[in-house]
């Protein structure tokens, strides 16, 4: 998709990922991209930006989102929450909020937009998930679950979508270095590689992306040996 001129809304703009996603649409000729976050902090921000107001969780929010972003081109769907915790002893509560968010959030944000990139065709949504929704990491099996039901949702949106005008891209990145992984000792690639990444891919129309290379070598263990990604993840 030719991101020259289009308008972009981002879930979870106000920090990590999300504003380095913000700034990358923005390098790649966005006309003007919509900063969403439960805040909508706009504090320093191109004027390009426009803060918004918008809690994936909430019909309301939502609903009132996208009443408010009628020229929304690219919607990227990037918010999402993380409780840590195994498939046997994670806290329950956790894994309901991971999915509530993760899963049906952004679902509930498509659905909302659907019509408007309908309208404003040629048009693209972009759902952040992450390597682990291919295969689960023991000590996040629960966000590993609502990451593997968005991914599955990814799949059945795109071909839902693909006939309207809108295309659906998926990424799937590793470990990335920010406020959520903060805690997790390991390697973690820049947030604004990632972002860049993300951005080249919906600018070249792919359908899915590693965007990090942590993320790309892993992909090419799953598309040759799903059960080896597993294992070596789990171990």
């Amino acid at each position: 998709m030719n991101l020259a001129d289009s308008v972009a809304l981002v879930t979870g703009a106000n920090r990590g990922l999300g504003a380095c996603l913000v700034a990358e649409l923005l390098q790649a000729g966005a006309a003007r991209v919509y900063a969403t976050s439960r805040s909508a902090t706009a504090a320093g921000r191109d004027p390009r930006v426009l803060p918004l107001a918008l809690d994936i969780t909430d019909p309301a929010s939502i609903a009132a989102a996208a009443a408010a972003a009628p020229d929304v081109t690219v919607l990227v769907n990037n918010a999402g929450v993380l409780a840590f915790g195994s498939a046997l002893t994670g806290d329950l509560a956790g894994f309901e909020r991971d999915m509530r968010t993760n899963y049906l959030g952004t679902l509930q944000v498509t659905r909302a937009f659907a019509a408007t990139l309908e309208r404003n065709a040629p048009a693209a949504v972009v759902n952040v998930l992450t390597l682990i929704a291919l295969a689960p990491m023991g000590p996040m099996a629960g966000y590993s679950a609502s990451k593997a039901a968005a991914h599955s949702m990814t799949q059945a949106l795109r071909a839902e979508l693909r006939p309207r005008g809108i295309s659906v891209l998926g990424a799937y990145p590793g470990g990335i270095d920010t406020d959520m992984l903060a805690e997790v000792a390991a390697p973690k690639a820049a947030p604004q590689l990632v972002a860049s990444r993300i951005v080249a891919a919906l600018n070249a129309g792919e359908t899915l992306v590693f965007p990090d290379d942590a993320s790309a070598a892993a992909a090419r263990v799953y598309l040759s040996d799903p059960v080896k990604l597993e294992q070596t993840l789990t171990t």
